[in-house]
């Protein structure tokens, strides 16, 4: 048995001590802090983990997992470089499609309405195949989608004001028509036949779809693509692809994967995580302190109590046990706390943005500034018993030293002094 009923009998005893024990304001300052710490990691790490999680899906599950390009511009043998592809064992192992793309950059107009946006030319089962599964769609079924008509993002379609039906015209220098007096941009119109919602804003507001004949023709590059997206059924297994690809592709193509692709923004949100954990975790830490403080006032004020515990032949040992106990106690019912109130939070974190929205009449989470429309959250076993087993390893640490110096008391001394 780890602790004796005599151990444990005096470690409760003091821990509900109003003076010193748990009674005390220090102790409720530390079950407190412990408690908070926990809660706080808790919500913050999935939240960061649903922020981690939503992007990725969504900017990797458009953009493709592998992306193939040709430095010298647009890819005319499209199709006898997919059939290679899929020839391959090792692309065939762990592709689950690959996807031929169109794209270019555009000024959209309607009703004296201007905005940039991105078209991207895609085959119309390709598109229903990758659509995200939260994805709204209005108007017109994207099954029913014919050449010449567009699939616009929600937000884009309320900032040009257009309606199911309406025309958008589409700008393009890149694609330019040469004429006697110069080149002149790229200016067509088109139905908007379906919209979108995503719930990411920089696909609804800046995004137009449209079949990849429509977007060949009006990027005027004939039968061809500007690069090809490849989905794995595994999106950390893209070495593997990547290799192959280098090795079969002819001189001239570029293969990236969606980490280089998005170097900056994965590396920006791992940093943020752990900056944010390393933050949050001084609360469990001076929660810690307020514990060592705590015991050490009890060592202080129960020192007679010890020195006849020890003359009655309590050993060293047990001492330590009593008020290793006792501080570790305050560890766990803080975690304990903690954790779930950090739980409830995490899984009701978006009704209480909700609320806390109506409450203060402010926008507390605006799409434009984080890319989503709700606020995602993500809560894994594995990190919220984490958290928890370190707050209550960071508190029996704080328990240590109280714990010797209450073993190392000197009954004779004590005694002697009173």
């Amino acid at each position: 048995m780890l602790f004796s009923q005599l151990e444990k009998k005096v470690a409760f005893r003091y821990l509900g001590a109003k003076k010193r024990g748990f009674g005390s304001v220090v102790s409720w300052v530390s079950l407190l802090g412990i408690m908070l710490g926990v809660a706080t990691l808790i919500v913050v790490m999935s939240v960061m983990g649903g922020f981690h999680d939503t992007l990725l899906s969504r900017i990797i599950g458009m953009n493709g997992h592998v992306v193939v390009y040709y430095q010298d511009g647009a890819i005319s043998d499209y199709d006898f470089l997919i059939d290679k592809m899929r020839q391959n064992k090792i692309v065939q192992g762990h592709a689950v499609s690959v996807v031929p793309i169109a794209e270019g950059q555009v000024m959209a107009s309607a009703n004296g309405n201007n905005t940039g946006a991105m078209i991207r030319g895609i085959n119309i089962p390709d598109l229903i195949a990758k659509t995200q599964s939260g994805t709204r769609v209005y108007g017109k079924a994207l099954s029913e989608i014919q050449d010449g008509e567009l699939i616009a993002g929600a937000s884009l379609t309320r900032t040009l004001g257009v309606t199911m039906g309406d025309n958008i015209s589409l700008v393009s220098a890149n694609s330019a028509t040469p004429t006697p007096f110069g080149s002149m941009p790229r200016i067509m119109s088109y139905p908007v036949k379906t919209s979108f919602f995503m719930g990411m804003y920089e696909y609804d507001s800046g995004y137009i779809f449209m079949p990849l004949e429509t977007a060949q023709k009006y990027l005027n590059i004939g039968n061809a693509v500007t690069h090809i997206d490849l989905f794995l059924d595994k999106p950390e297994d893209t070495r593997a692809v990547c290799d192959a690809l280098i090795t079969l592709l002819p001189d001239g193509f570029v293969v990236r994967d969606w980490r280089d692709l998005n170097r900056s923004f994965v590396g920006a949100l791992q940093v943020e995580s752990n900056v944010m954990f390393l933050i949050l975790l001084l609360i469990v830490i001076v929660a810690a302190f307020n514990i060592v403080s705590s015991l050490v006032m009890l060592v202080k004020d129960k020192s007679k109590d010890i020195a006849v515990l020890r003359t009655f032949g309590v050993s060293r040992t047990s001492m330590m046990k009593i008020f290793m106990l006792s501080g570790t106690s305050i560890g766990i019912i803080g975690a304990i706390a903690g954790t779930a109130l950090g739980v409830v939070v995490a899984v009701y974190i978006e009704p209480i943005r909700r609320f806390l929205q109506w409450m203060t009449g402010r926008d507390l989470f605006p799409s434009e500034l984080y890319y989503l429309s709700e606020l995602p959250s993500k809560l894994e076993f594995g990190t919220v018993v984490g958290i928890a087993s370190l707050a209550i390893l960071l508190a029996f640490l704080a328990t240590l030293y109280p714990a010797w110096k209450a073993a190392n008391t000197d009954p004779v001394d004590v005694l002697r002094n009173e």
